[in-house]
């Protein structure tokens, strides 16, 4: 039974236990959902004292160590993860059912409207429907013992100076603590410039803590928050890898994607100095992404391969959350050498691939290469991107860690892509875009 539905009959215990089900029943807490999953609903509250902020899971601290997605949630767990983060409200269910199996807790996201999809905050009845909603959403899941608080959209603001974005999400955060007063509420933006922080402290007094998606900016986030005036705890809800518009561009515009093992070191580095060293203003965050997704490239923020396997940034947030390494840790990619890194080729081209690798425990390794278009998908904010199609006609000759091939007779842009893997659940990978020219 899900944790948002009853039978309609309520058996009473008898004794102590009956007493403490007809109080709660009786002050609108009946605790027969929260039973169905296994567990009494939990009380999260954000304390501040001359340490800072803390986050306090029934009147216990709690860090969050969490990882932004949906998939692998038994990895997670393993990895020293206590939460994961979800953007939006489908089939919540089996997901909170299954966290609080495992321990984890869950913050829910609920999806605002955004402006550069079409909403428009100007819209009293479309707001208001937004509004309704949210608060339908916090009815149904607010006893589900594995929430942890609502987050409430994800980068609506675009440029922040919108206040009638500010004002709905401080409406719905009102609404949020009359439906349920025991679980703060967030709302999550896009890095901090522009007037984000000043417009943020002056609309939303009711938003308990404020989420934020940072990537190359993360290691300068804590000193330009406190130049903002920022005096609320805050949330790391987005890091990794800096992101493709973040990085170095080719001749015609293809964004150059770091390694594997490079991002192993970005998370590790940026949660060592900037979550972690932060405690008393930052309550923790989620990696992202814990799954595997395209945006950009079918590798980009993922930190698993589609086909299951961990990547190097799993094992580094393992040893950030536990200060121990997997027994068994990923392949690492040391060097990825080829005459088409960044060239313009001509039609037919031949050219050589090489790897340099090294694995932890000395595993065998398999090489799979692919060469793929870049993608004609691109779309902003993470929405949903069509995968670019493959290129197996352009493989001459592979020998182990060499590969030869021959550029596609199609001019355009393209990626060649090697993985790694260690027949152990671990993989590392890379990929070097070329393009190619009319003859």
């Amino acid at each position: 039974m899900s944790p948002s539905r009853s039978t309609g009959v309520l058996i009473v215990p008898s004794g102590a236990v009956a007493h403490a089900v007809l109080l709660a029943c009786l002050s609108g807490l009946c605790p027969v959902a929260a039973q169905a999953s296994g567990g009494m609903p939990t009380v999260v509250k954000v304390q501040k004292d001359e340490a800072g902020y803390h986050l306090l899971r029934d009147g216990q601290p709690y860090v969050i160590k969490g990882g932004g997605g949906r998939m692998y949630l038994e990895t997670l767990k393993e990895a020293g993860g206590n939460s994961l983060r979800t953007w939006g409200e489908d089939n919540l269910e089996p997901l909170l059912d299954r966290a609080h199996e495992l321990g984890l807790t869950v913050t829910i996201g609920i999806w605002l409207g955004q402006e550069r999809q079409g909403f428009n905050y100007a819209d009293a009845s479309a707001v208001r429907r937004e509004v309704e909603k949210a608060r339908g959403f916090f009815r149904r899941y607010r006893r589900h013992p594995a929430l942890l608080m609502w987050g409430l959209g994800n980068e609506m603001e675009g440029s922040g100076d919108n206040p009638e974005i500010w004002r709905t999400v401080n409406e719905i955060a009102r609404v949020a603590k009359s439906e349920d007063p025991d679980h703060p509420t967030m709302t999550v933006i896009a890095e901090a410039g522009g007037r984000k922080i000043p417009q943020f402290m002056s609309l939303c007094p009711d938003v308990d803590v404020l989420g934020i998606n940072s990537y190359a900016g993360l290691p300068t986030l804590p000193r330009r928050l406190a130049e903002a005036g920022l005096d609320r705890p805050y949330v790391i809800t987005q890091f990794g890898p800096p992101g493709p518009w973040e990085v170095r561009k080719t001749g015609w515009g293809a964004p150059v994607e770091p390694t594997s093992t490079e991002k192993a070191r970005i998370y590790l580095d940026e949660y060592s100095h900037s979550i972690a060293a932060q405690r008393g203003r930052c309550l923790g965050s989620y990696a992202f992404f814990w799954g595997h997704k395209q945006e950009a490239t079918a590798t980009w923020f993922g930190m698993f391969l589609p086909s299951g396997e961990r990547l190097g940034a799993v094992d580094a947030m393992t040893f950030a959350w536990t200060g121990r390494w997997p027994a068994n840790r990923v392949p690492e990619l040391n060097a990825f050498t080829t005459e088409a890194r960044d060239a313009e080729l001509t039609p037919g081209t031949r050219f050589t691939a090489r790897l340099e690798v090294t694995d932890p425990e000395g595993d065998p390794l398999v090489v799979r290469w692919e060469v793929r278009s870049e993608s004609a998908d691109r779309r902003q904010g993470g929405d949903q991107e069509t995968e670019p199609p493959a290129h197996p006609e352009c493989f001459v000759e592979v020998k182990g860690l060499e590969a030869t091939f021959r550029a596609p007779t199609r001019a355009g842009a393209y990626r060649l892509f090697a993985y790694l893997y260690d027949g152990k659940g671990g993989a590392a990978c890379a990929n070097i875009p070329f393009a190619v020219r009319p003859r």
